[in-house]
């Protein structure tokens, strides 16, 4: 999305040297002129060099929710709506109109239209918190649905507050989202000035025609994208590396449907039309030091899905979920974590039998922690308590609970922030353990550096480990914790072609015992 405003050209597109789509992403970047590339090909080693070494931690600090917009039935007061044509800037075809946005429910809908407005032949909506809500640094998330068709780009993105002062790309732009067309990967990109326009992308596939959370984590050192609570891209802005001091200002967020520009191309599939873009909230969350208590009870029979168990009454009062076989499974969507840091999960089971166990996840198997026992309690309505501690980041998720094995009943779930751990370490490497639900590794024992790639992947999975990883015994799991493949860790390319499509772990089970945990999807 061209990031200039209507007020600074009300109808006529803006100079091609500002146009972001048609020079962005990886396989435009051969138009950069040489001393640009030089800047990217700074950041493309400085985002290397953080993830294979940067050590700095910022201590007690967690993410905390400072604003979001819900839109169960209406739209808040922290946004306002672009109103033009023009082309804004990327030879785009729609014209924009408060009209276009509504709500249900549950949703924002912004839907393009074939109706010509202002000489042009579509509508569509584009809206943004300039003016009235910016942020320095922070996690940025939504849960959209976008629609897919020719000539669409729904895109969720941020730009510089200072944009009316400075221009685009000196304001700095941050792409959270971006689809074009029938492509089910998302784009996240940003853009920047550095001697003229600079960009450093990247992209992941992720199933069409379904709801995500797409992500950014932005601090002083880093920008971070996430799907579905994976990462899959970063880049170092730490000390400006690449000339990138722009991201260290205040920033705007933006939301729109754009039909055709320079990207998507100017054919349009009009049998897509009207096409929605739907958005289930967006929410910003920033670091602080003091975290508020939280606790949610997930009671047994309010699953939003159920797989396999049989709710029956219980003798604490109301239901339980009982005739526990394994493989089965509950899961309850949208469960917000407003603080990263350690939660308790606590299993409320009986068993009759000899007792069983369970574990859970987040994002159906994508964030895995690990098995606990149940013991038997001498009676199927004799209930105890199975408590397991964990680290979660800051986020929204689809909480989830899987019977490894069989024999016991289920009244709730309790999930409670634990006050006196140490919050999350958001800002270090080890972030992808600590948001997985891993403990960190003991002070005692140097980090290890486990690399994967190409993530997507297809056929074969390459390792980029640490010297003293080789001999290390591998394994794949699925979203179940199933062991799919297993061996020695020989720095060798893993064969992934027999795994279906899938979300998958990669541990790492060290010599000293230690257990590195590596997702990847195919």
């Amino acid at each position: 999305m061209f990031p200039r405003q209507p007020a600074l050209s009300p109808r006529a597109p803006a100079p091609a040297s500002h146009c972001r789509a048609s020079c962005s992403r990886s396989h435009h970047n051969s138009h950069q002129t040489p001393s640009i590339m030089k800047k990217i090909l700074t950041s493309l080693l400085s985002a290397a060099a953080l993830m294979l070494g940067y050590t700095q931690h910022t201590q007690a600090q967690t993410y905390q929710l400072v604003w979001a917009d819900e839109f169960n039935g209406s739209i808040g007061n922290g946004w306002q709506f672009e109103t033009g044509g023009g082309g804004w800037g990327n030879n785009e075809k729609q014209y924009y109109q408060q009209a276009n946005a509504s709500v249900n429910s549950t949703d924002l809908m912004i839907t393009a239209r074939k109706q010509s407005v202002g000489g042009l032949p579509y509508t569509s909506a584009r809206m943004k918190t300039q003016g009235l809500r910016q942020f320095t640094y922070g996690k940025i998330e939504a849960r959209i649905k976008n629609p897919l068709g020719q000539g669409l780009w729904p895109a969720f993105w941020m730009l510089g507050a200072n944009i009316g002062q400075v221009g685009w790309p000196a304001c700095g732009e941050i792409d959270i989202m971006e689809q074009v067309n029938t492509d089910s990967r998302t784009y996240g990109t940003v853009h920047w000035d550095s001697n003229g326009h600079a960009e450093y992308g990247g992209n992941t596939t992720m199933s069409a025609n379904a709801y995500h959370v797409y992500t950014v984590e932005w601090d002083a050192s880093t920008i971070r994208w996430f799907v579905d609570g994976v990462q899959y891209h970063i880049i170092s802005i730490a000390n400006n590396a690449g000339g990138t001091e722009e991201f260290h200002r205040p920033f705007f967020l933006l939301l729109n449907l754009a039909v055709a520009g320079n990207w998507p191309g100017q054919v349009v599939d009009e049998s897509k039309l009207p096409a929605t873009m739907f958005v289930d909230y967006v929410r910003v969350y920033q670091k602080t030091s003091t975290p508020p208590p939280f606790s949610v009870t997930l009671q047994a029979e309010s699953a939003n899905v159920n797989n396999g168990m049989v709710v029956e009454n219980c003798s604490e009062g109301g239901q339980d979920m009982g005739y526990i076989d394994p493989g089965d499974y509950l899961v309850w969507n949208n469960i917000n974590f407003p603080t990263s840091g350690s939660y308790n999960i606590e299993y409320r089971v009986a068993s009759g039998a000899n007792g069983g166990t369970i574990s859970s996840d987040l994002n159906a198997g994508s964030i895995q922690f690990g098995n606990s026992g149940i013991p038997a309690t001498g009676g199927w309505q004799n209930w105890t308590t199975v408590t397991k501690t964990v680290n979660i980041n800051a986020g929204t998720y689809n909480f989830g609970i899987y019977a490894q094995t069989g024999g016991y009943n289920l009244n709730y779930v309790r999930i409670t922030r634990n006050a006196s751990a140490r919050a999350a370490n958001t800002t270090s490497p080890e972030l992808a353990a600590s948001s997985a639900g891993l403990s960190e590794a003991p002070a005692s024992r140097p980090a290890r550096t486990v690399e994967i790639y190409p993530n997507p992947v297809a056929d074969r999975l390459s390792l980029n480990a640490d010297g003293d990883l080789r001999g290390s015994q591998y394994r794949i799991l699925n979203s179940y914790g199933k062991v799919l493949a297993s061996g020695p860790l020989t720095g060798e390319a893993l064969n992934t072609a027999a795994l279906p499509t899938g979300i998958y772990s990669l541990q790492v089970v060290t010599k000293d015992n230690q257990t590195i945990t590596r997702r990847f999807v195919k």
